[in-house]
């Protein structure tokens, strides 16, 4: 696999597509990191870490709307493999105006787009979700 970012938000969008209840990916740092941040913004109703005789695996609770929707509209991959999009300080893309978030990776660990500019620093643009 060249992309493990691309296979983690497509197992997302095609988990919510289905409305599984849950899902299960193979773990990694930047994997677990990027959970965690759509944990925190409230675009999943958790994870849990899977222990077994690999990697390990995360399993993913999507989050559903009262007419039983994913709250997540949107997911795309912004840097990508054959092409790497970085941005400065002062060029942190908004998604949405506000509404969605950007996933950075920074010299300060991997942060949405209001905690990169906060923190004053930039980075390379994971993915945007809204």
């Amino acid at each position: 696999m060249t992309d493990p970012i691309a296979d983690l938000l497509t197992r997302i969008r095609n988990a919510m597509l289905a409305r599984h209840g849950n899902m299960v990916v193979p773990r990694s740092k930047l994997k677990l990191e990027i959970v965690k941040i759509l944990k925190q913004e409230g675009f999943i109703e958790g994870y849990v870490e899977v222990e077994n005789e690999l990697q390990g695996a995360i399993k993913v609770f999507p989050k559903y709307d009262a007419s039983n929707k994913g709250v997540i509209r949107g997911l795309q991959r912004v840097s990508k493999p054959s092409r790497r999009v970085y941005v400065g300080r002062n060029d942190i893309p908004q998604v949405r105006n506000g509404l969605g978030v950007a996933i950075l990776t920074t010299p300060g660990g991997v942060l949405t787009d209001r905690q990169a500019r906060a923190k004053g620093v930039g980075g390379e643009v994971l993915c945007y979700v809204w």
